[in-house]
């Protein structure tokens, strides 16, 4: 779904100036990262690795929750990219920073576990890490995969991740995380997973709540998306 998003952004090199509407539409995005980082920095300085992953985590998140319900299918056509690559151009910006900030704290085992940070610091980790790039997730991958059986990790964090590597590298997903946009909706994109008859049972047994159908019904009332050429 985010890669669908990120490919109508990286089509524009220079967008029109938005209009009145459209910029209202999407300033909650901006508003809510702001927000979120005048509230912290009016906060004590973090005393640990696990405290600034956490609100690092919260950072990431908060744009996005702005975002979701925000349908651009109200502005005219023309103005719909433009309007989606300033919509994302702070969400970016922020995943950047925390890649940055986040690199150089990757501890010499290679990964954040769970049984020393904490679920929320681990899972915030793994949020920055699904949002950065393709070079992050070749690095990682390899790296959570054993994590999972010893519970250092979520499975259905490996999980995503491995789907999304899978997915820009032109390869079928495993577990049909990555949505495709089919007549307005996000749905499930069954040409792109591997043995799609098993993929519910590989779900399951990677800890994923829910059947793919089931997945597919959180989306249901998702803003209408547009597919890509």
């Amino acid at each position: 779904m985010i890669a669908l998003l990120l490919a109508a952004v990286l089509m524009i090199q220079e967008p029109p100036a938005l209009s009145p509407e459209a910029r209202a539409l999407i300033a909650p995005v901006a508003e809510a990262i702001a927000a979120e980082e005048a509230r912290q920095a009016a906060l004590p300085p973090a005393t640990s690795d696990r405290e600034r992953l956490e609100r690092m985590g919260v950072l990431d998140q908060v744009g996005r929750r702005a975002l979701t319900p925000i349908d651009l299918s109200v502005l005219p056509e023309a103005e719909r990219a433009a309007a989606t690559a300033a919509m994302w151009a702070p969400l970016m910006a922020m995943d950047d920073r925390l890649l940055a900030e986040l690199l150089p704290m990757v501890p010499a085992e290679g990964w954040f576990r769970k049984s020393v940070y904490g679920e929320q610091a681990a899972s915030a980790a793994f949020l920055i890490i699904q949002h950065s790039d393709v070079e992050q997730w070749r690095r990682f991958v390899p790296v959570l995969e054993p994590l999972v059986a010893t519970g250092e990790i979520n499975g259905s964090q490996y999980g995503l991740m491995y789907d999304r590597l899978a997915v820009n590298e032109g390869r079928p997903q495993r577990y049909g995380t990555q949505m495709t946009c089919k007549a307005g909706k996000f749905v499930v994109d069954w040409d792109n997973i591997e043995d799609p008859a098993n993929a519910d049972a590989r779900r399951a047994a990677l800890g994923f709540h829910g059947t793919l159908a089931e997945y597919e019904q959180r989306f249901a009332d998702y803003p209408p998306c547009e597919e890509q050429p």
